[in-house]
């Protein structure tokens, strides 16, 4: 477990500000390294806020990744590193990341994301009482028309619309709530969130797909948790890492019981 410090410069001002964040290590060799995601992070820079992020936290502790990966070339030309991320989380889901420490490790890693043989599970809870016990959200998804921020499973998407599919399991109901276990089987931008918001039972606490629901079992983010990821490491053994639940979803548990039926 590290914890690391970062100093930024905010517009033209001379003035920094230091954000102190802990990141668990939940496994590691010489060519792969997987951490439990803090909510709240972001992965990796996007060229138009200034603020810590995963990548940093790389270069500071593995400074021999910074060539690993793949840059993103910005419209302006700006050239952002991103050192071993292969695949990403939103900025308020926590769980399971996995970053590779070298570039044998980054094209493996990808190969297995790209062929769809990395297994991720998601815990969440979601607005109102699911009524099947499991099922598959199989719908395409494309960019909202009405916020460049959203995606859509629905009807007046713009531009592309790209295959998504998602099976669930329900683990628990209570009463306005459900806990459930999500596996995206494409890896499309906010493709839980927005699926669910198709169906209808949008993530608790979601201020992008659900701005106008109240918060529920104490969360002041998105309640998303990547618990687990199945892949195969360079020596061909299959590894299941699992991310523990950080307090607030622990919190919510708890209290979620009281409401379970």
């Amino acid at each position: 477990m590290f914890t690391f410090s970062i100093f930024y410069a905010i517009s033209r001002k001379h003035f920094y500000y230091m954000k102190k964040t802990t990141i668990e290590i939940l496994y590691e060799d010489k060519d792969i390294l997987a951490i439990n995601k803090p909510a709240g992070l972001v992965v990796h820079a996007d060229g138009r806020t200034i603020e810590p992020t995963v990548a940093d936290w790389v270069l500071e502790n593995y400074p021999k990744t910074k060539d690993v990966g793949e840059p993103i070339t910005l419209t302006d030309g700006r050239i952002l590193i991103r050192p071993g991320i292969v695949h990403r989380l939103d900025r308020d889901t926590s769980g399971v990341l996995l970053i590779a420490k070298t570039q044998k490790g980054f094209d493996f890693l990808k190969a297995q994301f790209q062929n769809r043989e990395a297994k991720k599970a998601y815990h969440m809870f979601v607005y109102g009482r699911v009524k099947n016990d499991s099922g598959t959200i199989d719908r395409p998804i494309g960019r909202s028309k009405n916020d460049f921020r959203m995606w859509t499973a629905q009807r007046g998407s713009r531009g592309e619309m790209r295959d998504a599919v998602t099976e669930y399991d329900v683990l628990g109901r209570g009463e306005g709530v459900s806990f459930l276990e999500a596996r995206p089987l494409t890896g499309r931008t906010h493709q839980i969130r927005v699926h669910f918001k198709a169906i209808n039972y949008a993530v608790v606490s979601d201020p992008l797909y659900a701005p106008k629901m109240p918060s529920m079992l104490g969360f002041t983010r998105t309640a998303l948790h990547a618990r687990s990821i199945r892949f195969t490491l360079l020596n061909g053994k299959v590894m299941k890492i699992e991310a523990p639940y950080p307090e607030d979803f622990e919190k919510a548990i708890k209290t979620f019981k009281t409401l379970a039926q």
